[in-house]
């Protein structure tokens, strides 16, 4: 969650097919709303209200998150070589507990972080992936690397498929809690990050074909492996419920509109994200979140209605078909845990209550027959 006018800003602008961008917003103009800006070769923090910025902070959401009530647990933990996850990326203090249970198996030096890309109205920007241009990230326990990587898979790609773009990654804070969390993980972890806006599902196999082929080729080239050397993670937050969100099929809130919502979010993971990794679940987990004719308007809002799509088509490509599976291992809200009793740091940037919710998928993928 962000801060509540600008979140309700891009759902309802989201849900809207007619509302453009007159100009997008400058790099200057983005870096003066970070928390922390970027700066030459290194980018900053967007968000340092909801994520912490100093060690010390980090010290205490990791210490925090440690302690009960656990997530809900969603089935038994897979073993096997991991391949990734799908994480949330609500603030620490709603999410902390879950974004720890969701990324302890997420151990490889290398990890490609496919991110949201919120503000694509803002910026007229849809079709293309995102890149940053930056040798390295801060977080609060030091500099994360960019992975050779991303230089690689640029270069097996079309010019019509991605863009580099130092405002559209400073904008988006759907990756920085990831980064934070594997570095303090990981201290040698490196980073290929990588925003995936609004497409239509044609555009995004075709699109998610050539990023992993040109993924497995770098990887290959490199002697990396994935599940070894690689893992990919894609950031999602579930259902966003409430007037705020535009979105009350259930009525405005409360009790019962509660366990409808978490109900269904249930349900689209146990029918999209849990087995065989396949085409035909992308595409019906992409149709069941947006209109397939009109993929800027959401059906429900799930913020990684594109990310989490573009990382099952990836990793069945990557693997080949049927090899990669996926087990959803837990489940969470910002309204049925106690927020994290933080004394320093991360605080709320916007309220949780049964009229304005949000819901937290943890999704491990492994390799098949390692259950």
């Amino acid at each position: 969650m962000r801060s509540l006018a600008i979140l309700c800003l891009v759902l309802l602008a989201a849900a809207v097919p007619g509302i453009e961008a007159a100009e997008p917003p400058a790099l200057e103009a983005v870096r003066k709303a970070m928390g922390i800006p970027s700066e030459g070769a290194r980018r900053g923090q967007q968000d340092a209200v909801g994520f912490a910025s100093t060690a010390p902070q980090m010290d205490e959401v990791v210490r925090l998150s440690a302690g009960g009530p656990a997530p809900e647990v969603l089935g038994e933990a897979p073993r096997g070589p991991v391949l990734g996850a799908v994480c949330p990326h609500d603030d620490y203090v709603y999410a902390g507990r879950m974004v720890r249970a969701v990324l302890a198996p997420v151990t490889a030096k290398t990890v490609v972080i496919l991110g949201v890309f919120h503000k694509w109205r803002a910026f007229g920007f849809r079709d293309r992936l995102i890149f940053d241009p930056y040798q390295a990230w801060r977080s609060p326990d030091g500099d994360v690397p960019v992975s050779p990587l991303r230089e690689a898979v640029m270069g097996g790609l079309s010019r019509d498929d991605f863009v580099v773009d130092a405002a559209m990654q400073d904008a988006e804070h759907s990756v920085e809690p990831i980064v934070y969390w594997l570095r303090r993980q990981n201290p040698q972890v490196e980073i290929l990050p990588v925003l995936v806006p609004t497409m239509a599902f044609d555009r995004m196999e075709a699109l998610a074909g050539r990023f992993a082929a040109s993924l497995k080729a770098a990887m290959d080239a490199r002697g990396l492996v994935l599940g070894r050397d690689v893992m990919v993670v894609a950031s999602s937050d579930a259902v966003h419920y409430g007037p705020d969100f535009d979105y009350t099929p259930f009525g405005e809130g409360g009790p019962e509109a509660y366990v409808k919502a978490c109900a269904q979010d249930r349900r689209l993971l146990k029918e999209y994200l849990d087995g065989p990794v396949t085409r035909r679940k992308a595409k019906g987990l992409t149709g069941k979140l947006v209109d397939p004719t009109e993929p800027g308007r959401y059906r429900i809002p799930w913020c990684g209605r594109f990310s989490v799509p573009f990382t099952l088509l990836v990793l069945e490509d990557l693997e080949g078909k049927g090899r990669a599976r996926a087990t959803p291992v837990a489940y969470a809200t910002s309204v049925g845990w106690p927020e994290l009793a933080v004394t320093d740091g991360p605080r709320k940037t916007a309220p949780a209550n049964l009229y304005h919710f949000v819901g937290y998928p943890g999704v491990v993928f492994t390799r098949a027959g390692g259950r």
